[in-house]
């Protein structure tokens, strides 16, 4: 091959490697930016849930991957899941909010499939369907809301009320073996603790003494104690003494001496 021809095409192929190389080195910036604008959208929407929590939703990222999110969601009143505390995952992709997130379960719920990506709308199952307005809160809405539906989807379960029921009580135990939730939640660790402290029967009230036979009288019916005076008998002996100041032996003399005077006009006859 010619020299000449030869550094032509030297030539031509080093101005294609620095093509690829420059479209490389591009593609690396726009997944940094996206990256970025992914990190720093995921960060307000954590300030936004701590300042305006959602009922029945409490969701955190990982102290190590903001893209890894990790949540509770507490069964509703009225419902087969009340009382129940279900832990999962979100794992969003670095071009959040451009592109939806993969959802899943972890505690055994008698609805979906744990450890396994739930299919919704919101989800990367239907990424035609996502919508960049939407958020964390709105996502986990959207799921607690789909939980409390019978509609079967890919990754769910059919189960009995009662099957749900019992899952629910047992859900906390369950959570509370995981370490990352022992350590993302611990205000959840702290309400198992307390449910396994051992009810303390309340203390008995000491029963009030019986009272005494002359408190318990009425005041009508009492009567007053005589009170003595130093050197003298109460009024009521001294009435029994004045009785007994009239002997049998004078009344007797009385009426002898009536019967003595009706009887001298008898005698002069």
């Amino acid at each position: 091959m010619p020299e000449e021809e030869y550094n032509i095409n030297y030539s031509n192929l080093s101005w294609s490697g620095v093509g690829r190389s420059r479209a490389i080195h591009s593609s690396q910036i726009e997944v940094a930016m996206a990256e970025k604008l992914c990190a720093k959208r995921l960060q307000k929407e954590f300030r936004a849930l701590c300042k305006e929590p959602v009922p029945h939703i409490v969701a955190r990222p990982s102290p190590s991957d903001i893209l890894e999110w990790h949540y509770v969601l507490e069964g509703s009143e009225g419902t087969p899941f009340a009382g129940g505390y279900y832990y999962g995952k979100i794992k969003f992709p670095p071009e959040y909010p451009y592109k939806p997130p993969g959802i899943s379960m972890t505690t055994p719920n008698g609805r979906f499939i744990t450890q396994r990506k739930i299919c919704l709308s919101m989800s990367d199952f239907h990424p035609e369907s996502w919508n960049p307005m939407w958020s964390v809160s709105s996502i986990l809405t959207g799921l607690l809301s789909f939980m409390m539906d019978t509609s079967p989807t890919t990754g769910s379960v059919t189960t009995t009320d009662a099957e749900k029921r019992n899952l629910a009580k047992a859900s906390l135990a369950f959570n509370c073996k995981n370490p990352t939730f022992r350590k993302i939640f611990p205000e959840y660790v702290e309400k198992y603790n307390q449910q396994l402290l051992p009810e303390q029967p309340p203390q008995e009230q000491p029963s009030p003494a019986p009272p005494r036979e002359e408190e318990s009288r009425p005041l009508v019916n009492r009567k007053p104690k005589q009170e003595r005076v130093d050197g003298a008998e109460p009024q009521k002996a001294d009435v029994k003494n004045k009785k007994q100041s009239f002997p049998t032996w004078m009344l007797l003399l009385i009426f002898s001496i009536f019967g003595f005077v009706m009887a001298l006009p008898l005698l002069q006859l």
